[in-house]
């Protein structure tokens, strides 16, 4: 599942679903200088969670430790509310996927991006000062390179996930066919 995404955007430009709702995105330390990035599993991130302070932006580590110590990186969504959870959204550009066949020991790399959409978000929680992805069942985009997949947002929708504006069951879907491009990038 997703363990490498990327964040080729501006930290400005992330606010700008929030001012289209009336909505301040508090960003503590001042607007962070987020270069062109690919994240990787025990990175800090910058995530947006809604708290008594309001919406805010941080940089949170990617991953918590689960049972065994394994890091818990991405988070099954089905049959769960997270209504008393810290939600959060993940800004990203893209996210990667990994399939066989092997060429020179490395699996093939995709690249998924939103159709129309210059970044997104993904949908996940906050737990132990750290975030995981939520997943799904995978959408058509997706099906064939992938059994199960992140949930994406498009800029504008977020603030349903961070609210629950919208049925938790709603905003934790599959894509829709046509919502994901997909490039391959390796080899």
């Amino acid at each position: 599942m997703c363990n490498n995404y990327r964040l080729h955007v501006p930290a400005h430009q992330l606010t700008a679903p929030f001012a289209d709702v009336g909505r301040t995105l508090a960003l503590p330390g001042g607007l962070p200088n987020l270069s062109a990035t690919d994240y990787r599993i025990g990175d800090r991130a910058p995530v947006v969670t809604a708290g008594s302070q309001g919406l805010q932006m941080t940089m949170t580590p990617w991953s918590w430790k689960g049972g065994g110590g394994k890091p818990v990186f991405n988070f099954r969504s089905e049959g769960r509310s997270f209504a008393h959870s810290t939600r959060c959204l993940i800004p990203a550009d893209g996210f990667y996927e990994f399939t066989e066949p092997r060429v020179a020991g490395k699996k093939t790399r995709w690249l998924f991006t939103m159709v129309d959409q210059p970044w997104f978000w993904i949908a996940g929680i906050v737990k132990e000062g750290a975030f995981a992805m939520l997943t799904t069942k995978p959408g058509p985009d997706m099906a064939h390179y992938h059994n199960r997949q992140v949930v994406v947002l498009p800029p504008a929708a977020g603030i349903h996930w961070l609210d629950l504006s919208a049925p938790e069951d709603m905003i934790l879907s599959p894509s829709a066919a046509g919502t994901l491009l997909v490039d391959r990038v390796y080899p």
